[in-house]
């Protein structure tokens, strides 16, 4: 397994490489077959450490968490446990999922724009109807199942995910509603 180990404008030390390397092949084997890599990033926030840690797994899927603490080796244990316990809960289905699919996830290439906020008053009218782009980058958008596009959704902890449905042509989209349910939408 490839580890990339990076700190945001703060130095990472061997012994905490080694740590890391030691600790997550031990979780990431224990619980998930054949691990290709594990991205993790440490930063500091003010007085606190951040650990994010993102392991990709052989089917194409990713497991994604991130944690907080004073010191930096803690910050990396509760990111961790995190991702051992989002491993073990999804062992089962990344098994089965793994047993069906016999390629790697099709990856599709798309942009991504991040539009500036503007707080305005609510009576205020805008300028122009056209947005600021902050940032704009390449994005991936997967080839899954239903089922997979919400185990991903939920690994990642993220709250929307956009996926090309297998078994038909279109986008689709999965996001957590705000009563704790999943919707999906199918065009």
């Amino acid at each position: 397994m490839r580890y990339q180990i990076s700190g945001k404008q703060i130095d990472i030390g061997e012994a905490l490489q080694t740590h890391v390397k030691t600790d997550l092949n031990t979780v990431v084997e224990k619980y998930a077959e054949r691990p290709t890599g594990a991205n993790v990033i440490f930063s500091r926030s003010a007085s606190e450490y951040v650990c994010e840690a993102t392991v990709h797994l052989s089917t194409g899927l990713n497991a994604t968490a991130k944690a907080h603490a004073h010191e930096i080796y803690a910050a990396f244990e509760a990111c961790s446990e995190k991702l051992e316990k989002q491993l073990r809960r999804y062992k089962r289905r990344l098994k089965d999922h793994h047993r069906d699919r016999s390629q790697p996830v099709e990856l599709f290439g798309a942009s991504s724009y991040i539009l500036a906020s503007k707080e305005q008053a609510e009576d205020a009218e805008p300028d122009t109807l056209q947005p600021i782009i902050v940032a704009e980058m390449e994005t991936q958008i997967p080839s899954l199942s239903v089922g997979e596009a919400v185990m991903q959704m939920e690994l990642a902890g993220a709250p929307v995910l956009i996926f090309r449905n297998e078994g038909k042509e279109g986008l689709n989209v999965v996001y957590r509603r705000e009563d704790g349910n999943i919707g999906w939408i199918d065009p």
